[in-house]
C-alpha cells in the first residue's frame, strides 16, 4: 500500500505540494507547465536564474539530430523529427525555420551517405510544414560563396532556431500563469523524507533565509547536478549516472551575407554548426569534450577555441582568427552515461527513473535529454506522477502556445507590421526585435508609446526601461546578465557603461520594491 497521501487537485490551501520540481532549466520549467495544467499543486526552485545552466548554453537549435542517425537512435530523431514544428506552432516568436547546408567533402562520408540520411531526416518524422531536403551546386548557389572552392555538391536541409532561454522562461511564465510557485535564487539544501513525504530545504540566495516546503513527490531536474542531488537524498556517497560533457562557442564578426546555416563535417567524426546570429555575429559549434571540473566556474579553453578556429578554416575561404570572435560561451551537458567511448557520440537521449518504495515518497530523476525533446520528456514525467499520485488528465501541451505565441506560424511579419503602424515614432527595427522576444506580449511592453523617450530609461542598443521593467515583473529578471545574456543577447551591443547604467538601475528599483 502507498502510503503517499492523495493528489490534491491543486488546492491553494493545502501547503503540501502535490509535485516540487529542483532545477529551473527547460526540462523543470516545461514539466512544471505540464503538471500544473493538469491539476497538481507544483513549486520548483533554481538556485540561480532560470536558464543559468545548461538550458543557456545550447546551440540553439530545434532540430532532430541528423549525426544521431549514425548512432542507430531511430526513436530519438523520430520524436525530435515531430518536436520541431510542434514547437514551432506553440512559440513561432522564439522558434522559426533555418536552412542548413551540408557540403559534400570527398574525403568524409560519402555523397550517398548523406542523401540517404537526408531522405530518412525527410520522412522519418512526419515532416509537413518545413521544406524538404535539396541538392545545390555550390559553385553557382549564393551558400558557395563563402566557401572553399573544392567544395562544390552540398545538400540543403530544414531544422530550427529557438531562443533556448526565453524557451525555459516562457515555460515557467505559463506555469507561474497557471498556478505554480515558482522560486528562483533558491538553492535546494535539505532533501529528505519523512512521514511518507519530502521536506525541501530551500535557501533563499539574496538573504540567505531558508524555510521547508513539503511535497508529495519530488521531481530531480538539477541537470548538471543531478547525481549531487541524488546522492543528497538517499544519504549515499556514490551515484552516478550522467556523463558530463562541456560544449563551448564561439561568436564572430558576420562571416558571410545569406542566411543559410552550415553543417561541417570533422575528420574527427564530429560534427559543427555555423549560424547567422543575432544579424551582426555568426555563431560556430559547438566542442564535445568530457568534463570533470568546477560545474560553478568554467569556460571555454584554448584547445576548444584553436579547434573551433581550425574547424571553420577547413571550409570558408576567408580565414578566421581570434581577432574576429566577439563572445565565447561553455556549457555542461549532462548526457546519460550509457557507456560510450566517446564524448561526441554518448546518447542525447533521456531516461527517467523512479526512486522509492511503494511506503515511501517518489522522487523521479532525470538523466540526459535535449531541448528539442523536452515537452515530450515532460509528459514522461507527468505520466509517472499520475502512476504514483492518480488525478489522471489528458495530456495537453502539444496544442498550447506559449506566452506571446497566440498568432500564426507565418504571422510573425504581420504582427510587426500592425505594432509598426501603432507606434510609428518607434524604430522599426526595435519592433522587429521585440516581436522575435516577446511576440503579442510587446503590446504590453510598447502601451500607448509614441516615441522612445515614452518607454522610459535608454540604457543602449534599443533597450529600454519599459522593456526591462516587463522583465522584471514578468520574467524573474534580477540583474543586467539575466537581462543582456537570457531574456535578450544586447550584452553584444550594450558597453560596459552601459551595463553597469543598467544593473545600477535594476538594483535601485529592487532595493525600492523590497
Amino acid at each position: 500500500m502507498n502510503a503517499t497521501p492523495p493528489a490534491t487537485n491543486g488546492s491553494a490551501k493545502d501547503p503540501i505540494y502535490d509535485v516540487f520540481i529542483i532545477g529551473g532549466g527547460i526540462n523543470g520549467c516545461g514539466i512544471a507547465r505540464d503538471a500544473v495544467g493538469r491539476g497538481y499543486s507544483v513549486g520548483l526552485c533554481e538556485k540561480n536564474d532560470l536558464a543559468s545552466g545548461t538550458s543557456s548554453w545550447s546551440t540553439k537549435l530545434i532540430h532532430g539530430g541528423l549525426r544521431y542517425l549514425e548512432h542507430y537512435e531511430f526513436r530519438l530523431v523520430r520524436e525530435s523529427l515531430i518536436e520541431r514544428e510542434t514547437l514551432w506552432r506553440n512559440a513561432p516568436h522564439i522558434i522559426w525555420p533555418l536552412r542548413f547546408v551540408l557540403p559534400h567533402h570527398k574525403g568524409l562520408r560519402p555523397a550517398w551517405l548523406l542523401r540517404l540520411g537526408l531522405f530518412l531526416y525527410d520522412h522519418l518524422g512526419g515532416r509537413k510544414l518545413l521544406p524538404p531536403t535539396a541538392t545545390l551546386n555550390l559553385r553557382t548557389h549564393p551558400a558557395g560563396a563563402p566557401l572553399k572552392a573544392q567544395f562544390e555538391k552540398g545538400f540543403e536541409y530544414s531544422d530550427c532556431w529557438v531562443q533556448d532561454a526565453r524557451l525555459t522562461v516562457l515555460n515557467a511564465r505559463d506555469a507561474a500563469d497557471r498556478g505554480a510557485d515558482v522560486f528562483v535564487r533558491t538553492e535546494c539544501a535539505r532533501l529528505e523524507r519523512r512521514d511518507g513525504l519530502w521536506e525541501i530545504g530551500i535557501k533563499d540566495a539574496a538573504t540567505g533565509e531558508t524555510r521547508t516546503e513539503r511535497a508529495r513527490l519530488v521531481v530531480n531536474a538539477a541537470g548538471p547536478w543531478v547525481d549531487r542531488l541524488l546522492r543528497q537524498a538517499k544519504g549515499e556517497n556514490a551515484a552516478h549516472n550522467v556523463r558530463l560533457v562541456q560544449g563551448s562557442h564561439i561568436v564572430t564578426k558576420k562571416l558571410y551575407d545569406h542566411d543559410r546555416c552550415y553543417i561541417f563535417q570533422n575528420a574527427d567524426g564530429r560534427i559543427f554548426f555555423t549560424i547567422p546570429y543575432e544579424e551582426d555575429f555568426t555563431l560556430i559549434g559547438t566542442t564535445d569534450r568530457d568534463f570533470d571540473g568546477d560545474l560553478d566556474a568554467f569556460e571555454i579553453s584554448e584547445e576548444e577555441t584553436d579547434y573551433l578556429l581550425a574547424s571553420i578554416g577547413e571550409y570558408l575561404d576567408k580565414p578566421v582568427t581570434r581577432d574576429d570572435i566577439v563572445w565565447t560561451y561553455s556549457g555542461v551537458r549532462p548526457l546519460y552515461d550509457d557507456g560510450a567511448s566517446a564524448a561526441q557520440e554518448a546518447t542525447r537521449d533521456y531516461v527517467l527513473k523512479e526512486d522509492g518504495g511503494p511506503d515511501e515518497a517518489t522522487l523521479i530523476n532525470i538523466f540526459g535529454g535535449k531541448i528539442t525533446t523536452y515537452r515530450r520528456l515532460a509528459e514522461g514525467v507527468v505520466a509517472k506522477i499520475e502512476g504514483r499520485l492518480g488525478l489522471r488528465q489528458p495530456a495537453w501541451t502539444a496544442e498550447a502556445p506559449l506566452p506571446g505565441g497566440d498568432f500564426p506560424i507565418d504571422g510573425a511579419d504581420r504582427l510587426a507590421q500592425s505594432l509598426k503602424q501603432a507606434h510609428e515614432g518607434l524604430p522599426p527595427g526595435m519592433i522587429d526585435r521585440l516581436v522575435r522576444h516577446y511576440g503579442t506580449a510587446t503590446r504590453a511592453i510598447l502601451k500607448d508609446a509614441k516615441t522612445p523617450e515614452d518607454l522610459g530609461r535608454h540604457f543602449g542598443a534599443d533597450l529600454y526601461a519599459a522593456e526591462v521593467r516587463h522583465l522584471m515583473d514578468r520574467e524573474w529578471a534580477r540583474d543586467a546578465e539575466d537581462v543582456l545574456w537570457r531574456r535578450t543577447k544586447l550584452g553584444l551591443r550594450l558597453s560596459a557603461e552601459e551595463t553597469k547604467a543598467l544593473a545600477d538601475w535594476m538594483g535601485a528599483r529592487t532595493r525600492i520594491e523590497a
